[in-house]
C-alpha cells in the first residue's frame, strides 16, 4: 500500500477511487467535471490536491457521500484499507418502504392505452389533468 499519510496530497479523483467511492477513475474524472465533487466546500476539478482533514462531498449513484480524508493512498486499496482512509458522515440512505411507485411499461410496448394512462395517473399523483 503506498500511502503518503498527513504530510503527502493527492489528486481528488484518484483518492476517490482508490478508497472506492466510485467503481473506476474515469467516474471519478467525470463527477468532478460535472460539479458533484466539493472540496472543503468547493467545487474542484479532478486535478485538484487534497491533503488529510479535507472535506469531501460527492454525489455520486443517486446518494451524496460526505467523508473527511483521514489518510492520503495513491493506489486502489482492498475495502477494508478504504474504510480507515475516510471518516464517513454520509446522511443515511432514505429507507426503500418510503420510495414512490413508478409505473413501469415494457419497452417495446407502444403507446399507452387510455386505461393504461388513467392506471399510471392512479399511481403518481399530480398528473391528473385539471378540472375544467
Amino acid at each position: 500500500m503506498d500511502s503518503e499519510g498527513a504530510e503527502g496530497s493527492v489528486r481528488v479523483d484518484a483518492w476517490i477511487w482508490s478508497v472506492r467511492l466510485t467503481k473506476t477513475r474515469s467516474q471519478a474524472a467525470a463527477a468532478c467535471k460535472a460539479g458533484h465533487v466539493r472540496v472543503n466546500g468547493t467545487r474542484v476539478k479532478a486535478a485538484q490536491s487534497i491533503r488529510a482533514g479535507d472535506q469531501v462531498r460527492i454525489f455520486v449513484g443517486g446518494r451524496e457521500r460526505l467523508v473527511v480524508v483521514s489518510k492520503t493512498v495513491r493506489k486502489r486499496v482492498g475495502a477494508p484499507v478504504a474504510v480507515q482512509c475516510y471518516v464517513d458522515n454520509s446522511p443515511p440512505p432514505p429507507p426503500k418502504e418510503f420510495t414512490a411507485p413508478v409505473a413501469v411499461r415494457d419497452r417495446g410496448a407502444g403507446r399507452p392505452t387510455k386505461r393504461d394512462r388513467r392506471e399510471m395517473e392512479r399511481l403518481q399523483p399530480g398528473l391528473e389533468k385539471p378540472a375544467r
